[in-house]
């Protein structure tokens, strides 16, 4: 995929950080690639932070030190990445679950809500072998744990957001919207 420069017009001065936060197979981590390309900027996933830092996959932490030790590690990697300017950073789909973690985003930059139906999300995920690469949430199947959590989670991504787009839209399409966007509501 090939993605024009947008160059620094919109928002180099005014945001050095943009969050992409939204369900699992949202794209964040492929737009976040996209978007950092585009700026000239670094793309960090947060996911991939927590996996370094533990030595281990996420399943193989969760498994081992149980979900709120991920969270802690969760909340750590964004803690480091809000130090770190001219950024996109593709997050957890759960980074928004602590209350510190909503407010540290809120206050770091532009935060972009990557909103996709459940039905989607899931199809995506179902499609990609790495559902089974992440621990369960839920216990459920793939398509009914995203509709549960999506409804748990759908008014933090809304709490934290700056801008909303449609995940379904094409990624260079998502990169235009990013990359223009100068802070109207």
């Amino acid at each position: 995929m090939q993605t024009k420069k947008i160059g620094t017009k919109f928002a180099a001065s005014r945001f050095q950080r943009i969050f992409l936060v939204g369900g699992r197979g949202a794209g964040k981590t492929t737009v976040g690639k996209a978007l950092a390309c585009a700026l000239d900027w670094r793309c960090v996933d947060t996911d991939i932070l927590v996996e370094e830092s533990a030595g281990m996959s996420i399943a193989c932490l969760v498994e081992k030190s149980g979900w709120e030790h991920f969270r802690e590690r969760e909340n750590a990697a964004l803690e480091h990445v809000c130090r770190m300017d001219q950024v996109v950073v593709s997050t957890g789909g759960g980074i928004v679950v602590k209350p510190e973690n909503r407010e540290r985003l809120r206050c770091s930059g532009l935060v972009v809500w990557l909103n996709a139906d459940a039905k989607i999300l899931a199809s995506r995920i179902g499609a990609r072998e790495g559902w089974s690469s992440r621990p369960s949430l839920t216990g459920a199947s793939p398509a009914e744990e995203m509709a549960l959590v999506l409804a748990q989670r759908e008014p933090l991504y809304r709490d934290v957001a700056t801008l909303v787009l449609d995940a379904a839209l094409p990624v260079a399409e998502l990169v235009d919207m990013i990359g223009s966007y100068g802070g109207e509501s």
